[in-house]
């Protein structure tokens, strides 16, 4: 048994007893009770049952039954603002065609008849017809509504005509015909140069300017609703990427007024604001131990999906096409330098070859003698890796910030994107580990769905929900699900510097944990994403419990 035994006699403790108890300790992996203070939430003792009872006879005992704890899981990418907006906007997620998709707009905007018709979702691989959508494909259903639709990855927008003509109107918006691309992204176009509807990676910010803001109360709404979707999850923490200074503040409120159930690593968007704040004002922790910012969030490239993945040879299935820098290299290693003097973590969005390179390149140049010291960089997605360069990323000590179901998501068609040798390097967890990779997990919600089961099958399977392939795709870079869990735990704690606080269950850290019906170490890895989510406990208070 391991404890905290100097505060055995002063603590007010409360004790939970289970079946199995995973504690994420080397020293004492398993035990069948757990004790904490509920002045702090910090764990006292973690160890057998009786022996707990014994040392804490008075206190209150919850018994859990025949269940199995886990460490908080934490989702290491991930966008809370985001997903509250995607559920206060129409579902297109899964719909296999575009008249599937303007069904479902046609159901929503049943019962939402006012202003902009938005949705999110919509990933044109599922169609028969894989090529990008185009506005006429709305217009017959919505010839004066402005309709604007978000790609599952978040890195395309698809708009009809009504939304083309709103964005047209826009003072000081440059005319849309021709053959001019905004800087970081693109206008698709037809061959006489009118857009057909669809804009990918920066060029989303143009239509952005034509749609309404959300009132301050619709922002509270959102929150709200992502939060609760996260806890009952069974996520206690969400490393949340790209937050703006306006997100911040809000985080903030609901901090002060203790509405934040778990525990946020905001990492501030480097093209806006709220890097500037963080500057200004230093590093953030509230007091509450529910929200920090401590690091910044930078864009190297596109998706995949979208080809807009900076390659460093073309696309396999598009000529002449090697994807879109969102950031230029000079202006990335500005902002990574200023960053780095401020003091803050860096964490980068690189998926292609060639923007992993460039994220590589610039941290060591910046980085230097320190290169191989405690920064705790990141590059997020680290998706498609020349094979050359995955041991950069250890000898760097860059954590690789990775995403299990989305490479259950894109298997059917990424090889289509980069070919059989480039695929060696996409979604390498195992060559990660292998070579001695920091890797922590998380889903990228909500271009995933926000629930860390489906990410601990996928990392384990490597299959999709049908079960399919049958050996798993690329089997050989398969997770065991003790590295799975430990890559939604105690890993994804260490990428966002938070080791001694969450993670692990152990004397000194807090109680944050998850209750699941079975055990995700033993039961067979079919059954992982069918785990049932009893309760989320956050600081030993339980933030969610399923109804019974």
């Amino acid at each position: 048994m391991s404890c905290f035994c100097a505060a055995q006699a002063q603590a007010d403790v409360r004790l939970v007893t289970a079946a199995t108890i995973h504690t994420g300790a080397a020293d004492a992996p398993v035990a069948t009770a757990l004790a904490w203070d509920t002045a702090d939430g910090r764990v006292l003792a973690v160890g057998d049952r009786q022996a707990l009872l014994t040392l804490y006879p008075l206190a209150p005992l919850t018994d859990l039954g025949d269940v199995t704890v886990v460490p908080g899981l934490i989702d290491a990418h991930a966008h809370l603002m985001y997903l509250g907006q995607t559920l206060m906007q129409a579902d297109l997620t899964g719909a296999d065609s575009r008249a599937e998709v303007v069904a479902r707009l046609q159901r929503f905007a049943a019962d939402h008849p006012d202003g902009w018709l938005l949705g999110n979702g919509w990933d044109q691989n599922r169609w028969a017809d894989t090529r990008f959508p185009s506005a006429a494909d709305l217009d017959a259903a919505f010839p004066d509504r402005p309709v604007w639709l978000g790609r599952v990855d978040g890195h395309a927008g698809w708009g009809n005509s009504a939304a083309l003509r709103a964005l047209a109107a826009v003072p000081g918006q440059r005319t849309l015909q021709g053959r001019w691309q905004p800087a970081g992204g693109r206008i698709e176009r037809d061959a006489a140069g009118r857009p057909t509807g669809v804009f990918v990676d920066e060029a989303m910010g143009l239509m952005q300017a034509a749609i309404p803001a959300p009132t301050a109360a619709a922002r509270e709404q959102m929150l709200t609703r992502a939060l609760a979707a996260a806890a009952s999850q069974g996520l206690t923490g969400v490393h949340d990427m790209g937050v703006s200074r306006e997100d911040l503040a809000l985080m903030r409120r609901f901090a002060d007024a203790g509405r934040l159930p778990l525990r946020i690593e905001a990492y501030a968007d480097g093209n806006g604001g709220a890097l500037d704040d963080l500057c200004a004002q230093g590093p953030y922790r509230h007091a509450g131990g529910h929200l920090a910012m401590r690091g910044v969030k930078l864009f190297m490239d596109g998706a995949l999906g979208s080809r807009g993945a900076a390659l460093l040879a073309d696309y396999s299935d598009d000529p002449h096409n090697r994807g879109l820098l969102v950031t230029s290299p000079a202006d990335f290693e500005t902002a990574v330098r200023k960053a780095d003097g401020c003091g803050l973590q860096v964490a980068t969005h690189a998926i292609g070859d060639r923007g992993n390179r460039i994220v590589l390149d610039t941290y060591a140049r910046v980085l230097g003698e320190r290169s191989g010291g405690d920064h705790r960089w990141r590059v997020e997605h680290a998706q498609v890796v020349a094979l050359e360069d995955i041991p950069r990323f250890a000898q760097g000590k860059v954590i690789a910030s990775m995403q299990p179901t989305h490479a259950t998501s894109d298997m059917g068609w990424a090889q289509d994107r980069v070919g059989p040798q480039r695929i060696l390097g996409a979604y390498a967890w195992r060559r990660m580990l292998a070579a001695g990779v920091p890797l922590a997990l998380g889903s990228d919600f909500p271009v995933e769905q926000v629930d860390p089961r489906l990410g601990l099958y996928a990392a384990v399977t490597r299959q999709d929900r049908t079960g399919h392939p049958p050996a798993g795709w690329q089997p050989d870079q398969r997770l065991s699900a003790a590295e799975a869990l430990r890559g939604f735990t105690a890993d994804a704690a260490f990428a966002g510097r938070d080791e001694d606080r969450v993670g692990r269950l152990q004397p000194g850290l807090q109680a944050d944990f998850v209750v699941f019906d079975r055990d995700p170490l033993q039961v067979p890895p079919a059954q992982l994403a069918d785990l049932q989510v009893r309760a989320t406990w956050v600081g030993g208070t339980p933030v969610y419990e399923a109804a019974r």
